[in-house]
């Protein structure tokens, strides 16, 4: 019987292991929008697109678009590991998943409809910090953030998820 146990113990220990090894990709703001624009769940592709983080890298000028201290903020390919990137683009700007994670594990329909599950998969559920990293006094551009009125001009809740 402790033979039993400690092979399955081992087994868990693989498997979670070659799971947490399994690398994340950023697969860009199209494939969020297959699901994340209709009325009835919130059109919150439409939202974004029409924000500030969408269009984060049209307020760049010149060699701004190429400065990596820029890019940081201004775009999620920009900055993120390319190796990471699945179909994600620069000229995204501040894309889906710079705020919610690498969609390519969470994605899917079943995993989606399970925060727990989606979380594990990689979604991250944003905060101030999260908004911080960004916003902030390195921004040459910075004048004060204040979370709660600017997350509210940016929120795109799922009214289904209410219910």
């Amino acid at each position: 019987m402790k033979k039993l146990k400690l092979i399955s113990l081992l087994l868990t220990v693989f498997m979670f292991t070659t799971l947490s090894a399994q690398e994340f990709k950023y697969i860009g703001a199209e494939k969020c929008k297959m699901c994340h624009n209709k009325p009835e769940k919130g059109e919150q592709f439409n939202k974004w697109s029409a924000g500030p983080h969408a269009n984060a890298m049209k307020s760049l000028k010149g060699a701004e678009a190429q400065d990596p201290k820029c890019l940081k903020c201004h775009s999620t390919a920009g900055h993120v590991d390319a190796k990471a990137i699945a179909t994600l683009t620069v000229a995204e700007g501040v894309s889906c998943e710079t705020c919610h994670g690498p969609g390519s594990r969470y994605k899917a329909i079943p995993i989606m409809k399970n925060q727990a599950q989606s979380i594990a998969n990689g979604l991250i559920i944003p905060d101030e910090k999260l908004c911080r990293t960004c916003h902030n006094e390195e921004s040459p551009d910075f004048k004060g953030f204040d979370y709660a009125k600017y997350s509210a001009k940016i929120a795109h809740p799922n009214p289904l998820a209410a219910k």
